[in-house]
């Protein structure tokens, strides 16, 4: 949620804010601003709700804001409706009307995160004679900066250590003083944040896109550090104010991977990356033909030891844990329990001191994510991370972590992250199956040779996706959807049903197709959608009638299947077709359609794919 970015260097920074931005955008965001200086002059601060292509007007494309130093930022509004006062940059001084100009201020920035205590905070600067212009927790935070920078006269670095000991809640924040041009300084607690140093000219944003086009030699800010940024040099500090030293990481992938590359959209580009994702994913731990999963840093002894499995994500990484439950349990006989990630502190889960919870997450900085494995850290249990960005807080707070390869994923609506996701899930299930004993080497070998299959598998279903563009169109104006199957394909329609509600805003639901008379089949009626998973071949048969029930009642049903099952279109009004593969990885292609499904729903609506209202690609607050 939200983006930051910031620039200090030998060319006008305003340009580069707003590219940065515009790289940021699939984060989502209500409305956005920059602040610049030049030289001592005070900072020029833009700000305007809405779209960037606003901000962008306001300022010829940065042209028209002079200076080389300066912060950007994309606001998802939490404590204030979205408004050019709550737009930050905030400062420390009064920002009042709706224009642009200097503002004559000791600090300005800008702060991803939501601050617990501001209105303690708030009531404390009252008192201190500050006065407020905005409804946000982030004026509080830049103004209690100013406060300790001035009662105790010292430098930014000591006041903003203050201002962190101070607030509760999570914070990414950037910070100008007026005493020092060219110069930003930078706090961290939570929430994202990295920098970039190239051609002695220095980067900061909330994610890797922003600075790829300048340098992929990053630096990631740990939790409660700060760094003072000049042009072309990065100083990092703990809380104490002592300098740290860090060492750079590089980024693997290009500036080109985190473009269209022709595409209408980032949606529909990822959901035909998926066989790449899926197949750099397997490369990364097969060796010979067999698993080698020592990268990850769990022994076979360790494996062994381990009691029970908690699996912990949000969203559709919670769909990959509840596919990942069953392909655990029927293939290595061990328990798993599949955790929302928001709820997993808060019912004070039971856990088992020999146990491993595996925390699913592709930006790694999911923050009810993230909060939960510091509980499970906190209760002494093994942990490890599943994530798609190296140096994320989840991959360097883990014990262990197995990194996917799905490279950068932009749409806000996950597509690739999720298949690569699935590949780290079966194949920690395939070695701890072998490992435990609980698979025969000859299936082990097999089930591997399955997995390799996977990726051309998924090519072969493209081959169908102007007929699930039709049926889409069919079906453009429909207000009601419904997903059911029986295991695995219970798991897949939940992931159906989050994509078509999420980018599409049609109200859709995923059930266990024997749940359907327990209550919701009251809804169905005439011309209802009733999507029907059929991929597990022992539990067709029942599915089916669950089906035909809804049938009975009026509904439109689309049948999705393996090639062979070709009865189904005596029952089915509209039916597609998946390669076949063994049961437990059926996942891996019955959301391909169910994908295509809700994107092609969502152009045939008119609908912003990239960017659905009201949702963020990173959930970054609680």
């Amino acid at each position: 949620m939200c983006g930051i970015v910031g620039f200090t260097g030998h060319r006008q920074a305003a340009p580069i804010l707003l590219d940065g931005l515009s790289k940021l955008e699939y984060r989502g965001y209500d409305s956005a601003g920059l602040a610049v200086r030049d030289g001592d002059a005070p900072a020029e601060v833009v700000k305007s709700v809405g779209k960037l292509k606003t901000l962008a007007e306001k300022t010829d494309d940065g042209r028209a804001v002079p200076g080389c130093c300066g912060i950007g930022h994309t606001r998802w509004a939490t404590h204030g409706e979205p408004s050019w006062a709550n737009a930050h940059p905030h400062v420390s001084g009064n920002c009042t009307g709706s224009g642009s100009g200097p503002v004559e201020s000791d600090v300005v920035g800008v702060h991803n995160g939501i601050i617990e205590n501001y209105v303690e905070l708030k009531e404390k600067l009252l008192k201190h004679g500050y006065v407020f212009y905005s409804e946000t927790d982030t004026e509080v935070l830049i103004k209690l900066v100013d406060y300790y920078y001035h009662k105790y006269k010292i430098g930014p670095v000591d006041a903003i250590a203050k201002t962190m000991v101070r607030v509760r809640g999570s914070y990414a924040m950037e910070v100008m003083f007026k005493d020092y041009p060219g110069e930003i300084f930078v706090a961290r607690k939570d929430s994202p944040m990295i920098i970039g140093i190239a051609d002695g000219e220095t980067y900061v944003a909330s994610d890797v896109p922003a600075m790829l086009k300048y340098t992929r030699s990053v630096y990631y800010i740990g939790n409660h550090e700060m760094a003072r940024l000049t042009a072309g040099e990065a100083v990092f500090y703990d809380l104490n104010g002592d300098v740290i030293q860090k060492e750079p990481v590089e980024i693997t992938y290009s500036a080109a991977a985190a473009e269209k590359g022709g595409y209408e959209h980032f949606m529909i580009k990822e959901i035909h990356e998926q066989p790449e994702a899926v197949q750099n994913t397997l490369n990364a731990i097969l060796k010979d033909g067999a698993l080698d999963l020592s990268t990850v840093g769990l022994s076979d002894e360790e494996i062994r030891d381990i009691s029970q499995i908690y699996i912990v994500a949000c969203g559709s990484a919670w769909h990959v844990g509840m596919v990942a439950q069953y392909v655990f349990e029927d293939l290595a006989q061990i328990p798993v329990r599949v955790e929302l990630a928001s709820e997993f502190r808060y019912r004070k889960p039971l856990l088992d001191k020999n146990g491993l919870v595996v925390i699913i997450s592709q930006s790694g900085e999911t923050a009810d994510s993230l909060a939960a494995l510091r509980e499970a850290k906190s209760c002494g249990i093994r942990t490890l991370g599943i994530v798609n960005v190296v140096g994320s807080s989840i991959a360097r707070e883990a014990d262990t972590v197995f990194y996917t390869l799905a490279g950068p994923e932009i749409a806000v609506a996950t597509t690739k992250a999720y298949s690569a996701q699935l590949i780290a899930v079966y194949a920690l299930a395939l070695q701890f199956a072998k490992v435990r004993g609980t698979l025969a080497d000859d299936r082990y070998r097999s089930l591997i040779d399955e997995l390799g299959t996977i990726p051309e598998k998924i090519r072969r279903i493209f081959e169908d996706k102007e007929r699930i563009q039709w049926f889409a169109s069919k079906f453009a104006n429909m207000q009601d959807a419904f997903f059911v199957g029986r295991g695995i394909d219970y798991a897949v329609g939940l992931e159906g049903s989050l994509k078509m509600k999420e980018i599409s805003y049609v109200h859709s639901e995923a059930y266990a197709a024997g749940e359907l008379k327990h209550g919701t089949i009251s809804l169905i009626e005439d011309g209802t959608l009733v999507i029907g998973i059929l991929t597990q071949q022992e539990l067709i048969e029942k599915t089916v009638s669950n089906m035909v029930e809804c049938k009975s009642r009026g509904a439109y049903l689309m049948a999705l299947t393996t090639y062979g099952n070709y009865s189904l279109e005596d029952t089915s009004d509209f039916t597609v077709y998946i390669p076949k593969i063994d049961p437990h990885f059926a996942a891996s292609l019955a959301v391909i359609p169910l994908q295509l499904m809700g994107y092609y729903l969502s152009v045939a609506r008119g609908l912003d794919v990239d960017k659905p209202r009201n949702l963020a690609k990173s959930v970054t607050v609680e």
